[in-house]
């Protein structure tokens, strides 16, 4: 997993990184794990209304059902292939279960094909297995990481991201989250063993605007350069700064703290994430 440099044949490949997709073992998806779904839609809701701003276009997707739950404890799985994956950062792996059931799940750093991988209590804490919190020694780097027992991994999942478990106090795991914080998380949620992988995937460099659109990306326009109608910072004689740096609907940018500061999970919450 590692990048690709081009030469300089055009001025968009001067500055071009690109993953080298060494990893990737098929170019098709497994058909009977496809989704089928209305998936482009352009930032409209369903009354056609544009509520998110800079969204259309892009090659088509193909949606692929992943495996956050990694709840088919005590059946062991083979990796048949890994695979790139249009919806997400990180590489995700076909899964060959002894039962006959194919999943896919998230591909962690270091994952090969034909290597067998478990979940559950019987699993041991290795490369791809999942288990409970309760049952990884601590010190281990994790990720896929459920926040409610049974509810699925919702943390840690992006390329190159992971956690590790600090301590254990009573029903709670101390957790120190991708982001610098630390959190407390029941020992009966499960995650998986290792880092996600695709870690290079924040040095690529797109190279020219084409590949965004490619990715479903509108340009952009600056706050700045909008009517007073359309921006609290737009309007003004000539190259106006446009005041304090705020949003469209005018709450403050830069620092302005937005979270509930009685949130129920701020109780589990005991180191805040770095600024």
């Amino acid at each position: 997993m590692g990048l690709k440099k081009y030469r300089p044949l055009t001025p968009s490949l001067r500055y071009t990184l690109t993953a080298d997709f060494k990893e990737i073992t098929a170019s098709k998806p497994e058909k009977s794990l496809i989704v089928k779904t209305n998936y482009s839609s352009g930032g409209r809701n369903n009354t056609g209304k544009m509520t998110m701003r800079y969204i259309g276009g892009g090659h088509k997707k193909v949606i692929r059902d992943i495996d956050f739950k990694r709840d088919k404890d005590g059946i062991e799985g083979t990796v048949k292939t890994v695979e790139y994956d249009p919806n997400r950062s990180a590489r995700i792996a076909l899964v060959f279960y002894k039962d006959g059931e194919k999943r896919y799940i998230i591909a962690p750093q270091g994952l090969k094909v034909d290597q067998k991988i478990m979940s559950g209590k019987d699993a041991s804490p290795e490369i791809g297995n999942t288990l409970f919190l309760a049952d990884i020694p601590l010190g281990t780097i994790i990720h896929n990481i459920e926040l409610r027992p049974g509810q699925g991994a919702v943390m840690a999942r992006s390329a190159g991201s992971y956690a590790q478990l600090s301590a254990r106090d009573g029903k709670y795991a101390i957790l120190r989250m991708p982001s610098g914080e630390v959190r407390m998380v029941l020992i009966t949620c499960k995650a998986t063993v290792g880092s996600v992988s695709n870690p290079d995937h924040n040095q690529e460099v797109y190279g020219k605007a084409g590949r965004s659109r490619w990715k479903g990306v509108r340009p952009r326009t600056r706050p700045v350069a909008m009517n007073p109608v359309d921006h609290p910072m737009g309007g003004g004689e000539g190259r106006a700064s446009g005041g304090q740096p705020r949003s469209r609907k005018g709450l403050p940018a830069k620092g302005f703290k937005t979270r509930y500061k009685a949130k129920a999970s701020n109780k589990h919450i005991i180191e805040r994430r770095k600024k």
